[in-house]
């Protein structure tokens, strides 16, 4: 019983494998003849709306997708799109995971160097040239043509139409475009139905469709040629043929007519880049005219805090610390003009305070500083230091400017209340300093106000007040300071200045040698004024190099006269210090001179004094070195001053040594100093120096020199300074002949 049991069951294991068998069998063939009919296509992914990968899914979609997606399907095969990492179709042909790549255009090499095969068209892909807008390609055979690295493969089908053609391959069509726009290719090519999603971004608007060049390229499928391939091919080939035309356009509309293309950000801002840049302009001129309100609110409150600071607020004259600023202004503004500073103060204020009133005492004050200002000028301060004390900076007046002051300024004052009905004059008492010229170059304003209120305590001992000067003979300093530097650009003007001319002689052989230029001025108020008079006052006030440039102009226009009336006289002109600090390119100044009248560098001598060259300044070598490149002759003046060494005779490039004759004046000595006048000029012959003795006043003098073989001399004894008419009608020859 249990055997025949036994016997049931295995029979029925053995019926069921039978029955199930088959199943298995038919589902392993299901599955092999499945994945024998699926193609994998490698695909390039960037030619939308050609191929491309869609953003909802991640799959790969397009015109020859779906094409060849309908071709399968015709034949019973499944597609699998892949993107193609390699760089072009080239490359993609070897690499074995692909049966086939898309698009091909026609057969091609692969990478390798191996053959491929190609199927039928999926469809006909126009290709068309862009341009950049007003470019024209009138030969694409000749042209050079920028390309997809990825279409390698149409590249070659191209060169292979158009053999004279250049094609550059980029790596995306953003590099493609660029190489555009810098002219590195005249035009690019791709799918007409690509172009048409590329130019919809809006920073390609200057991308112009050439359709007069526009290739038609077959878009097909290819792989290498094997056996396996070649059946696989043509088994596609059939596929394809059954594609009708009404598939082919309904695919191509339905794609082209999606709207493809997406804006980033670059593209929004391009797009609409001028509502950007309004917008910018607009939050840019809200911003500016924020900044400038609280730059105007920062002035302002600035300006009223300076206000606080600078001005009094009573009677709105300066305050003691605007005045202090408002003086160092004016001095480095105006270094020649002569100031005074006066301090001002109101006799028995106290009892015009309590007799008067506060107010009135405070309006007493305002007017007062209300008629100085309406007198004085934009180069004048006034400032309240205290209570009724007042300072003020004017320039020196004379003797109408102060009559002038006072008849303006003061009598007002005194009469103040007088004028109002009071039978009461006030009283005001000042002192005055003198501006020096050390106060022009340290500028102590304090200092100066402790010296005007000395003066003004002794004027305040006075019954009636008035005015005390701090040091009278400093006043008399200053007026004289006045009278000449304040005059002196009218005295240039009305040619008071003139210049003489001191000859200089050869008294070996009686001839005039030449001359040095000196100045005198006649002064309309002073009459006339030798050097020693004005160029001291000058030189402290900086206005020497204007007299040193107005004589070395007059001196150049008399050689000028003198060259074209046929007389060659050379004239020594000086130059000091002060004119080499004021114009550091002096010798160009001498140089445009001499061109300026066409004469020569030797008729201009120039004198530089021994004691500019004592203080070793490096710029003063450098511009005798100028002086004679160009060609003029440098003398270093009043050798022998007291500045004199023997080292400054081995290292001042120099040419002529002009001897001070002071020492031989001094008659307690005047054997020994004979003595070292001999061994000077020994050694200057030595040096190959030139050499000139000048202020010879005696014959003894004279002789003296010409023994010890010292020929050319100048000095009273032969000539003293005269005016240019007397010099010119000098016996230049025989100076036995001169007036005595």
């Amino acid at each position: 019983m249990k055997l025949s049991l036994k016997r049931k069951i295995i029979s029925i294991n053995i019926i069921s494998l039978i029955l199930v068998i088959p199943f298995f069998i038919s589902g392993v063939s299901f599955a092999a003849s499945s994945n024998e009919n699926t193609i994998i296509v490698g695909v390039p992914t960037d030619r939308c709306p050609m191929i491309y990968i869609d953003d909802s899914d991640g799959s790969i979609i397009g015109i020859g997708p779906e094409l060849l997606r309908i071709a399968c399907d015709n034949i019973g095969y499944n597609v699998e799109f892949k993107a193609m990492e390699e760089p072009s179709l080239k490359d993609a042909l070897d690499n074995t995971s692909y049966d086939i790549v898309m698009p091909l255009g026609s057969e091609i090499e692969s990478a390798s160097g191996q053959s491929s095969i190609v199927s039928d068209d999926l469809m006909l892909t126009p290709l068309t040239v862009v341009t950049s807008e007003g470019d024209n390609v009138s030969d694409i055979n000749r042209a050079k043509i920028g390309m997809l690295q990825s279409q390698a493969g149409i590249a070659d089908t191209v060169k292979s139409l158009y053999p004279d053609i250049e094609v550059i391959l980029y790596k995306d069509m953003s590099k493609c475009v660029e190489a555009l726009r810098k002219d590195e290719v005249d035009a690019l090519l791709q799918n007409s139905y690509v172009w048409s999603y590329v130019l919809q971004k809006p920073s390609y608007i200057d991308l112009h469709v050439q359709p007069t060049t526009m290739l038609s390229m077959d878009f097909r499928v290819g792989a290498l040629d094997t056996p396996k391939n070649q059946a696989l091919i043509e088994k596609l080939n059939e596929g394809i043929a059954m594609i009708s035309d009404t598939q082919r356009q309904a695919v191509i509309l339905d794609y082209t007519s999606r709207k493809l293309y997406k804006y980033d950000v670059q593209d929004y801002l391009y797009a609409n880049r001028y509502v950007f840049i309004m917008c910018a302009i607009i939050i840019v001129l809200v911003a500016l005219h924020f900044l400038a309100k609280q730059q105007l609110l920062k002035e302002r409150t600035q300006n009223q805090i300076r206000q606080m600071i600078d001005y009094d607020s009573l009677t709105g004259a300066l305050s003691m610390a605007g005045f202090r600023e408002k003086v160092k202004e004016l001095l480095l503004e105006n270094p020649s003009t002569p100031y005074i500073i006066s301090y001002n103060n109101i006799k028995n204020f106290k009892f015009i305070n309590d007799k008067m009133g506060m107010n009135s005492a405070d309006e007493l004050l305002c007017f007062w500083v209300e008629k100085s200002l309406e007198y004085f000028s934009d180069k004048e301060a006034m400032a309240r230091i205290d209570a009724d004390h007042f300072a003020v900076l004017c320039c020196l007046p004379d003797d109408n400017g102060f009559e002038a002051m006072e008849t303006n300024v003061f009598e007002p004052v005194k009469k103040y209340y007088i004028n109002q009905g009071n039978d009461y004059e006030v009283q005001i008492s000042s002192g005055l300093y003198v501006l020096t010229p050390e106060d022009y170059k340290n500028i102590n304003v304090d200092k100066m106000l402790d010296c005007a209120r000395l003066a003004e305590k002794k004027a305040h001992l006075s019954i009636t007040g008035g005015y005390e000067v701090y040091n009278i003979d400093q006043w008399e300093a200053g007026r004289l300071l006045s009278d000449i530097c304040g005059h002196f650009s009218t005295a240039v003007k009305q040619n008071e200045i003139k210049v003489w001319y001191q000859p200089q002689v050869n008294y070996r052989t009686g001839e005039i040698i030449g001359a040095e230029a000196l100045c005198r001025w006649n002064h309309e108020k002073l009459g006339w004024l030798s050097p020693g008079q004005f160029i001291p006052m000058l030189e402290q006030t900086g206005l020497i190099y204007d007299l040193d440039c107005l004589v070395w102009e007059i001196v150049c226009k008399d050689i000028h006269r003198w060259n074209e009336q046929g007389f060659k006289r050379s004239i020594s002109v000086n130059l000091s210090r002060f004119d080499i600090e004021k114009n550091k390119n002096i010798s160009k100044h001498f140089k445009n001179l001499i061109e300026k009248y066409d004469i020569e560098p030797s008729q201009l001598r120039i004198e530089i004094t021994e004691s500019a060259y004592a203080d070793d300044n490096e710029l003063l070598l450098e511009t005798t070195a100028q002086l004679q490149d160009i060609g003029f002759e440098v003398e270093m003046d009043d050798f022998g001053s007291g500045y004199s060494s023997l080292n400054m005779l081995t290292e001042i490039p120099v040419d002529g040594i002009k001897l001070d004759y002071v020492f031989l004046k001094n008659t307690k000595n005047f054997e020994k100093s004979k003595i070292v006048v001999k061994h000077i000029l020994q050694m200057l012959r030595n040096l190959k120096y030139k050499y000139i003795a000048e202020g010879v006043e005696t014959k003894e003098q004279a002789d003296f020199l010409i023994a010890i073989d010292c020929e050319r001399m100048q000095g009273f004894y032969f000539y003293k300074p005269m005016p240019v008419e007397e010099f010119e009608i000098l016996d230049f020859d025989n100076i036995n002949n001169r007036p005595h």
